[in-house]
């Protein structure tokens, strides 16, 4: 008989960010202790954190593991870009269907809109505006025109804030804009940083269609800065698993809301090898 089936990469990546969740939580962990918590062999879970190593999520030392100091899960890109990847490809999919040839955009920092990037890098003739360097290396790779709105640099972001991009950002027109958030609560918008709220917000207002990409995870959080509300928006992009009691606000404040569905992964045996 052959040994049991390597879990699917959607359960094994679950499972590695669940372990950077408890590092980061706890600050430092034995991985003995996280294997037992997590009822995988020693030998898969110093394969889980190996991979977090390579990320630069965790350190590995003798026998425990620690987070970087200033990293948190509301903040690091690197861990956001493994989040509820379902979700933002399907959302991306959809999305990309807003955008024509010649078109200008307006494209924010947040990890969701990555996959759209990737997507409309395969339409012709594109000038976008941006502040998130992997946004600009992405469709400029493609040959398309890039405006990187530069200022402060954030690494934990890998994008740009300050207000240099605020002036920026108040001289340009896009036919439409694509925006995430990292919290919805009754329709209002929240970001844990300041200088990102204030980005979010001044982005409205700047193209003739105004795009919100959102998924089910950011319903019912808050965060410490506001940015305005779902009805300045004139589009929001949401899985079916965003809570109907959100999604009647948004509908309430006029704004237009598509779900989207997600499509099921492959389901394999869970292995403790």
């Amino acid at each position: 008989m052959g040994g049991r089936a390597r879990p699917p990469d959607a359960v094994v990546e679950q499972r590695r960010q669940d372990v950077l969740r408890q590092v980061i939580e706890h600050g430092e962990v034995r991985i003995t202790d996280l294997a037992g918590h997590f009822g995988v062999s020693l030998m898969t879970m110093h394969r889980d954190l190996d991979a977090l190593v390579d990320r630069r999520l965790v350190r590995k030392l003798r026998g425990r593991v620690t987070a970087y100091p200033s990293l948190t899960l509301e903040t690091a890109t690197r861990f956001r870009v493994g989040l509820q990847v379902a979700e933002k490809e399907a959302l991306a999919a959809a999305a990309a269907a807003e955008v024509e040839p010649g078109m200008t955009l307006l494209v924010d920092d947040s990890s969701t809109v990555f996959p759209l990037a990737r997507r409309i890098a395969e339409v012709a003739a594109l000038r976008v505006f941006t502040n998130s360097l992997t946004v600009a290396q992405i469709l400029a790779g493609a040959g398309h025109e890039v405006g990187l709105l530069g200022g402060r640099y954030r690494a934990e972001f890998d994008s740009c804030t300050g207000p240099e991009v605020l002036k920026a950002l108040d001289g340009l027109h896009a036919d439409v804009s694509f925006v995430s958030a990292a919290a919805v609560t009754e329709g209002h918008l929240f970001h844990p940083v300041r200088d990102y709220a204030e980005i979010k917000q001044r982005i409205v207002g700047r193209a003739e269609r105004t795009v919100l990409l959102v998924d089910h995870s950011k319903f019912g959080k808050s965060a410490p800065f506001a940015h305005g509300d779902v009805g300045a928006y004139d589009l929001v992009f949401t899985d079916a698993a965003a809570p109907a009691p959100e999604l009647d606000a948004i509908r309430g404040l006029g704004t237009e809301v598509r779900v989207v569905p997600v499509p099921e992964p492959d389901r394999g045996t869970d292995a403790i090898s």
